[in-house]
């Protein structure tokens, strides 16, 4: 829980690519209106259909770096030549006025996030078994055989950091991890 007198606490929900967070997410949004959804701020340009502080934050390259600098970031890195960041301020006003907040990010945002907010309640999401992560990558039909072959290979480095984590939930059915999502985050009893 979070020193601030509320009940509020963030949340870290990592996993790798194509173990399903996303739905996961999704899925928890859709039943509680009351979580809030961490929103990240990125220095590249605004796709069709963007909206800021919906989507992203878009901020420049210096002003992203001086929020960087100041330690306004919960985490960040710098990804394809833009920086990515989850901003501190937008967080903390939710949790001081009482609002679950949920952060989804990779492995390494998840340790600084440890580092820069350790009172953090952290979630891996593991698949059932690395022959059914493969299984759910193929089947995307979106990557080419080296970008599957280097998921893979993250994958395997990012399951063998599951004891970090403060609980592991095996994504195999949909409405289950849900389910044990609600229950990790005291959304139900």
């Amino acid at each position: 829980m979070v020193s601030n007198g509320s009940d509020s606490r963030l949340t870290v929900i990592t996993g790798p690519s194509g173990v399903g967070k996303g739905t996961v997410v999704k899925q928890l949004l859709q039943k509680h209106k009351k979580v809030w959804l961490s929103v990240s701020a990125t220095t590249r340009l605004p796709r069709k259909g963007e909206i800021e502080g919906e989507d992203y934050f878009f901020l420049g390259k210096d002003s992203f770096n001086e929020l960087a600098n100041k330690e306004g970031f919960l985490e960040w890195a710098e990804f394809a030549g833009n920086s990515y960041g989850t901003p501190r301020k937008p967080i903390q006003q939710k949790l001081d006025s009482g609002v679950n907040v949920l952060l989804e990010i990779e492995l390494e945002g998840a340790r600084q996030v440890r580092r820069s907010f350790p009172q953090a309640f952290q979630i891996f999401l593991a698949p059932p078994s690395f022959q059914e992560l493969e299984r759910r990558i193929r089947n995307r039909g979106t990557d080419s055989e080296k970008a599957i072959e280097a998921r893979l290979k993250r994958a395997k480095e990012e399951l063998e950091a599951q004891a970090e984590f403060d609980a592991i939930v095996i994504n195999e059915d949909l409405n289950k991890s849900v389910f044990d999502l609600e229950v990790l985050l005291g959304l139900v009893s």
